[in-house]
């Protein structure tokens, strides 16, 4: 009876061992974070020294600010436009008032369609000539839209109008914030909004003015030719933008200089979108705006169809009842930007939620100000509520700005525009269109407000518990990219890891299943990824070769950073997988297997068939049977086919993702000899394996996971030495 005692205290001994160095690991990896997730110090822009609004300008220069200030308004300028003259343009068209407001937040919401490709290119090419582009585009359909003889026209006007001006959220936004010190932006953006917002409120005595003076029912048309004109002389000063480092402030407030600005593998959308969308901050920001859209943008164009029916106003006199809005505007945004940028340096979570505490007085202040007996007591509370939101929204963008990764700014703005348009802007204008005839003005807009901006408000309050923690990430991010450089600044030719893995997290949904995981494969290598189901392997093969995109971390093929590179432009840079299980096509043919296996390359039939003869050479058995279907092929042989396929590419890394699953020992070994060949020719290689043993045998190096987390990273013999890694984890399955 002693054995069984013996084995039973052995396996406790070793239970109790493996939770220590976990509880050990936890304890130092919280340790090493906690200088991070709580030093102030290291946030971007928290604890910055204070700087006037005139000094930051002047460090980025007032060119950029000045010229994107004024394309701002005059994008405010002309979106307010129909919402003033929609009375007369229904007039003219003979159309519903629903039809037009319809069309106002669809010119609004049209968004979502530049804003992909906005933000897409924001992150890659000079931003100047995009701004210099849309604006010319933006003209144009501004004249389009005045020459419309039908609402068919009108609509496709301000489809594109809305399409060409989604570069002054997606574009601008990203240019000031990497122009310009971060102790301004409340600021600058609240300056840049506040402008703007002028603009907007000024434009019902503007378009309204210009209207009256062209006289008749068609007097509108005047409005938008004349607006047209100066957007396009500005286009011309666009183009001459300087382009600022990305990120250059946030890297001298964390690291205290710039790094070098290296050229890096271009952004996939797709990984963009993954990476942006686990930033908590903007999934909430996201969230609120979203919701309410359906409130803020069909806004303007209800209140004027309600100041036309309910009081009889003209487009002059509508114009004059929104005017005071631009007044309180002027005061009261550059009191709420310096007040922003002195909170975010000290309590950047508090500094998110005035946001979200501006947000929240406009669900009593909208049903006031539409139970108001006059036009004055009307105008009065209407321009109370405008300008706290005006202030809200000021503040949006350095709130974002703040949070996203600086190469991917562009796309994090253009996926929160997405979302607020496509579902608020969108949803609202089809929602209120049908409210508004079937229940009237007052109510529709009185309905969308008490429901939108409550939540709205709720989910940016809730976003501001995570600020901190997202800054913390943008700082651990810089640090390991100013650490990598001067690795390589260092590091002789040649000795730079083909495959670098560093802090990695990544979770399916709210399961975290990867834990600031890091690992190296050396130049010719073969690395062994070892662990039990569940340990994380086939993940971590995943964010490797981009199927999946990590919440945090860095991939880096020979030196150049692929954390956001698409599967194919990884596999063009010569990273290749070999999946578990089957591989190949079992009803074709060995010899169509492979062809269809090169179909990368079938523009060039020689280079097919060199590489076909290649992989035939590699492996001889194949040789003399291509006309065999690959489903006749013992399991063995499937896998080499499999295998072979993969070869076509001559792959840089070559990764194989459980090598002997389901087959016999003697089989194999047969691959075992196989891969051995591919290891002596100097081909770098991730093996990973649930057998100890046919990994080891193969492997010159080994790194252990358990639960997500590297336990162990050394030479595979040395791993054969860890007594309770080799038995506690294999025990069962290797024996013993």
């Amino acid at each position: 009876m002693s054995e069984p005692n013996e084995g039973a205290t052995s396996a406790a001994s070793l239970t109790a061992s493996v939770l220590e160095e976990e509880a050990a690991r936890r304890a130092a990896q919280f340790e090493r974070s906690k200088d991070v997730l709580f030093a102030d110090d290291l946030l971007p822009g928290v604890g910055a020294e204070t700087m006037g609004l005139k000094e930051g300008l002047t460090k980025g220069g007032f060119y950029t600010f000045t010229v994107l200030m004024i394309i701002n308004s005059l994008d405010e300028l002309e979106g307010a436009a129909i919402n003033i003259l929609g009375p007369d343009i229904a007039d003219t068209f003979g159309v519903s008032d629903g039809t037009i407001t319809f069309f106002s937040v669809a010119s609004v919401a049209f968004f979502v369609l530049g804003a992909g490709p906005m933000g897409w290119l924001a992150d890659r090419v000079r931003r100047g000539p995009i701004v210099g582009f849309a604006s010319i585009a933006f003209a144009g359909f501004a004249v389009f839209t005045a020459v419309s003889v039908n609402a068919f026209m009108l609509f496709w006007g301000r489809f594109f109008s809305g399409i060409s001006k989604s570069s002054n959220i997606t574009v601008n936004s990203t240019l000031l914030a990497d122009a310009y010190p971060i102790q301004i932006r409340g600021r600058m953006y609240a300056l840049n909004a506040g402008i703007g917002r002028v603009f907007a409120a000024l434009s019902p005595m503007l378009v309204g003015g210009i209207a009256a003076l062209a006289g008749g029912l068609e007097g509108w048309r005047w409005a938008y030719v004349v607006l047209g004109v100066p957007v396009a002389l500005m286009a011309v000063f666009a183009f001459a933008i300087p382009e600022p480092q990305r990120g250059q402030w946030e890297q001298r407030e964390v690291l205290g200089s710039k790094l070098e600005d290296s050229s890096q593998i271009p952004i996939s959308i797709e990984a963009a979108a993954a990476r942006i969308w686990r930033i908590d901050t903007i999934r909430f920001m996201t969230i609120a705006l979203a919701a309410m859209g359906f409130a803020l943008f069909p806004a303007q164009s209800i209140q004027s169809f309600f100041l036309d029916e309910e009081f009889g106003l003209s487009a002059w006199e509508r114009g004059l009842a929104t005017a005071p809005t631009g007044a309180l505007l002027l005061i009261f945004l550059p009191l709420v930007g310096r007040r922003f940028d002195a909170t975010f340096r000290s309590e950047p979570d508090k500094a998110l939620r005035i946001i979200g505490f501006l947000l929240l007085p406009a669900t009593v202040l909208v049903p006031i100000q539409y139970s108001m007996p006059n036009v004055v007591l009307f105008a009065l509370i209407g321009a109370v509520n405008a300008t706290l939101l005006g202030a809200a929204f000021a503040m949006v963008q350095p709130s974002i700005q703040a949070v996203v990764p600086y190469r991917l700014r562009g796309m994090g703005t253009a996926i929160i525009t997405f979302f607020m348009f496509a579902v608020g802007g969108v949803g609202g204008g089809i929602v209120s269109a049908f409210l508004q005839d079937s229940v009237g003005e007052k109510a529709a807009i009185i309905t969308l407000t008490m429901i939108s901006m409550p939540i709205g408000g709720f989910y940016v309050i809730r976003g501001s518990t995570r600020l901190r923690r997202d800054l913390s990430l943008v700082v651990a991010e810089l640090q390991e990219e100013q650490q990598e450089q001067d690795r390589q600044a260092e590091a002789e030719p040649g000795s730079i890891p083909v495959i670098q893995v560093h802090n990695v997290d990544f979770s399916y949904g709210q399961v975290q299943v990867l834990f600031d995981l890091s690992f190296e494969v050396k130049r010719g290598e073969t690395l062994a990824l070892l662990g039990t189901n569940g340990a994380g392997k086939s993940t971590i093969l995943r964010v490797v070769t981009g199927l999946e995109t990590p919440e945090r971390g860095v991939v880096r093929l020979n030196g150049h950073t692929i954390t956001f590179a698409t599967p194919e432009q990884r596999g063009g840079l010569g990273i290749h997988m070999l999946p578990g299980g089957s591989g190949t096509f079992t009803s074709m043919s060995i010899r169509d297997n492979l062809v269809m296996g090169a179909y990368r390359y079938r523009a060039d039939k020689d280079d097919v068939e060199r590489r076909i003869a290649k992989v035939l050479d590699l492996f001889p058995a194949l040789a003399d049977r291509l006309d065999e279907r690959a489903g006749d092929l013992s399991g063995g042989q499937q896998q080499m086919l499999a295998l072979a396929r993969v070869m076509l590419h001559e792959p840089e890394v070559l990764i194989i993702d459980e090598l002997s699953l389901g087959l016999a020992p003697t089989v194999v070994q047969g691959l075992l000899e196989l891969i051995d060949t591919l290891r002596a020719a100097g081909q770098t290689m991730i093996i990973v394996e649930q057998s100890l043993n046919v990994a080891l045998a193969v492997a010159d190096r080994a790194v252990f996971l358990e639960k997500g987390q590297v336990r162990f990273e050394g030479s595979a013999a040395d791993l054969l030495e860890r007594d309770d890694l080799a038995r506690a984890v294999f025990l069962g399955t290797e024996g013993g």
